[in-house]
């Protein structure tokens, strides 16, 4: 599941017409050649979840949005969106079902020659259909 989720999660983020008009890139992991602003799936870890009679994970994973510029309101319009967005995700998906999503925690953090990072950590329970 925790694979299937990064993967819909991705998709999800791209198909947003405000955070593809935003964003140069959403990718797996860190893009090599990319230019801020983009976001990416960072880290990802599963643990079981199950019931009796179904099988589950708790997936967490972080997003890493890198930015450039002093105006720290556009990270915090981009931050938002993404957050929007996810609320959004359709429980229902192909082999099994979020039963809830939970923003966990974020951290941002102003880096070298004017580059902004923010990382958004959430916790997704998921049972098999």
């Amino acid at each position: 599941m925790e694979i299937a989720l990064r993967s819909i999660v991705l998709d999800w983020l791209r198909a947003d017409p405000a955070l593809a008009a935003t964003l140069n890139i959403v990718a797996e992991e860190s893009p090599r050649e990319a230019h801020a602003p983009w976001a990416g799936i960072v880290a990802s870890a599963s643990a079981d979840w199950s019931t009796k009679t179904q099988t589950g994970r708790e997936i967490r994973f972080a997003i890493e949005l890198h930015l450039r510029g002093d105006d720290a309101d556009t990270g915090a319009q981009l931050v938002g969106a993404v957050e929007q967005r996810l609320q959004a995700l359709p429980a229902g998906q192909p082999d099994f079902r979020i039963v809830s999503m939970r923003f966990l925690r974020a951290r941002t953090e102003a880096r070298p020659r004017n580059a902004r990072a923010t990382l958004l950590e959430y916790r997704f329970r998921c049972l098999a259909d």
